[in-house]
């Protein structure tokens, strides 16, 4: 079968629309607590609820909004490079916190 531009043209705009409305349904889960990744790196949703007692490298000030591995998707969450998939809090914290460059 010979494919002729207009035959491209459509099947690319089909897919072009296709990942678009693709990337607008997938929605990412928030990180919880609770799940075994985040406790065992004692992620919190809210920074000023770290047990300090047991993450000494926690320092007030250290949030998920200001770490390097922390991307903005609005101004309450994010992705984190150690979460992949899922979304952490703007006021949250780990143990693997790296202040951001800059």
């Amino acid at each position: 079968m010979k494919s002729t531009r207009r035959q491209f043209m459509a099947v690319s705009a089909v897919s072009v629309a296709s990942l678009v409305t693709a990337k607008v349904a997938y929605a990412q889960p928030m990180l919880g607590e609770g799940e075994p990744q985040a406790v065992a790196l004692g992620y919190k949703e809210d920074a000023t609820a770290v047990d300090k007692a047991k993450f000494a490298k926690y320092q007030d000030g250290q949030r998920c909004d200001n770490c390097q591995l922390y991307t903005p998707k609005d101004a309450k969450a994010g992705a984190c490079s150690v979460f992949p998939g899922k979304l952490v809090t703007a006021a949250g914290w780990c143990n693997l916190w790296v202040k951001k460059a800059g």
